[in-house]
């Protein structure tokens, strides 16, 4: 059904006054683009992966997909996604995701999944990044996220510590939540929005696995820059 005139005309003053931008640019986007999507010179010039480096093995899970590098406009994008308030940025990155895992997953996991936040950095950002990124991800398969972790204690950011310390900081933090469905036999998907060195996401999986998951495969937004693989 069309929406009613009153509702098109306040959608319209809703744009003029709060137009569009870019998620990754933050540009006003041109006439006719997708709101809350990517102007035409960001989609030309974002830092993707390619076929060699969409993709990498870690601790504890079999494949890690990114479809892109966490450099340029896209690190800007995601740092403000995590530290700004730019929660709908996650509409903007949902067909990244999805274009990504239909072009390298193969078959639909069982379970869809994200690496948790702490309640009170939850609480003080008001979203959990993560969980956003994760039902972009799952809507490929109509599927809703169910959430199966949680983490037990805050940690020291990752991103201000060398890769043993990353290591260290996250040992032990993440468990089962309460009442958590059977996951014997089943394929799970765990979401976040980086992979640096998989330290977060080992953590992760190790618990998943440990609960009789039999494969934990992951996504990310980004992955390590380039000169960093």
């Amino acid at each position: 059904m069309a929406p009613s005139p009153p509702l098109r005309l306040a959608a319209g003053l809703l744009e003029l006054l709060y137009p569009p931008r870019c998620a990754f640019c933050a540009q006003v986007l041109p006439p006719g683009s997708p709101a809350l999507g990517i102007c035409p010179d960001c989609g030309a010039a974002l830092p993707r992966t390619g076929a060699s480096s969409v993709s990498q093995i870690g601790d504890r899970f079999s494949l890690c997909l990114s479809p892109l590098f966490y450099q340029g406009l896209a690190a800007q994008s995601i740092r403000r996604y995590k530290f700004s308030g730019k929660a709908c940025y996650h509409q903007a990155y949902g067909p990244l995701l999805r274009s990504c895992l239909s072009h390298h997953l193969g078959e639909p996991p069982d379970l869809v999944t994200w690496a948790p936040l702490h309640r009170w950095r939850r609480y003080r950002r008001g979203y959990d990044q993560a969980q956003l990124l994760a039902r972009e991800a799952g809507s490929l398969w109509a599927q809703e996220p169910v959430r199966l972790l949680e983490k037990i204690r805050s940690t020291r950011p990752q991103s201000s510590l060398s890769a043993e310390q990353r290591r260290q900081n996250v040992r032990g933090v993440y468990r089962l939540v309460p009442q958590c469905p059977s996951l014997d036999g089943k394929r799970i998907l765990l979401v976040d929005d980086v992979i640096t060195t998989g330290s977060t996401l080992s953590a992760c999986a190790a618990v998943l696995t440990s609960a009789g998951a039999e494969d934990v495969v992951c996504l990310t937004l980004a992955r390590a820059g380039a000169e960093d693989c």
